[in-house]
């Protein structure tokens, strides 16, 4: 008898807790523990031994063994020659579902209306178009007096706060361009239109694509450079809930947002 089938017979004497035997809890249980060994593996492995993935899960070899055969079996897992593990193919498959079923305007108006009803001001989304910027998504401040984009809009690219986040996450050279890529924001005061003011970060998307600036922005009568420096913490921060939602990676942005946030 080999030591995985005798491992995944001694399974039976585990605790309830361990061996999902427990009725009720244990479906959730069994898909919580499939879960974490699926996310054990990381960025650069090219596969996991049984003893790895019990180290980084924290489960016993038994339960991993148990799980594993069902994960081989819906294709989340690749089992080797050699007894190591590999994420299978099925998980490629979701992801491209995903992509695909995934609007951007379905992730980033909630965002932006959130923003704009907690500072009173106008939220975009800007893209780049070659040499330009358009608006793609807008909501209003509820003001009379305010930044007057519509959806659509084009605008000049060097020049505003979205168009500059724009020019850097494009690999725009230059000492404003590496600023903005080690802060992940910029500030404009009256840059495009000497009576606005206006603060833009980025967002990306899977494998770290840039997918658009988030502008927050509003007439320089209202709004002081400090109001403004005390807005970039949250913007930061509803970009990277924008960015992780796209698969992209949001450590960068929420790095920025902590750094800020210091005394």
């Amino acid at each position: 008898m080999t030591a995985e089938r005798q491992t995944a017979q001694n399974d039976t004497q585990l605790p309830a807790s361990v061996g999902d035997s427990t009725p009720g809890a244990s479906g959730v249980a069994a898909l919580d523990r499939a879960f974490s060994i699926l996310f054990a593996f990381r960025p650069g492995d090219y596969a996991l031994t049984l003893a790895e993935l019990a180290a980084r899960t924290g489960l016993y070899k038994s339960t991993i063994l148990r799980l594993a055969g069902s994960l081989i079996q819906h294709r989340m897992l690749f089992r080797l020659e050699d007894g190591r593990y590999q994420i299978g193919a099925a998980p490629l498959m979701l992801g491209a579902l995903y992509q695909r079923s995934m609007r951007l305007a379905d992730v980033v108006l909630p965002h932006m209306r959130a923003l704009a009803e907690a500072t009173g001001e106008a939220v975009s989304l800007y893209i780049r178009e070659r040499d330009v910027r358009v608006c793609l998504h807008r909501v209003d401040s509820n003001h009379s007096i305010r930044d007057h984009v519509r959806e659509g809009d084009v605008l000049p690219l060097e020049r505003g706060s979205g168009g500059r986040v724009l020019c850097a996450f494009s690999g725009m050279q230059g000492a404003t361009y590496d600023a903005i890529r080690r802060d992940y924001y910029y500030v404009s005061i009256g840059e495009r239109d000497r009576e606005t003011v206006g603060l833009s970060v980025p967002v990306f998307g899977a494998q770290q694509a840039l997918r658009g600036a988030l502008c927050l922005a509003g007439p320089a009568s209202r709004i002081d450079g400090a109001l403004l420096q005390s807005w970039r913490a949250p913007v930061l921060e509803h970009a990277a809930q924008i960015t992780s939602t796209l698969g992209g990676d949001p450590a960068p942005l929420r790095a920025a947002a902590q750094l800020i946030s210091k005394p």
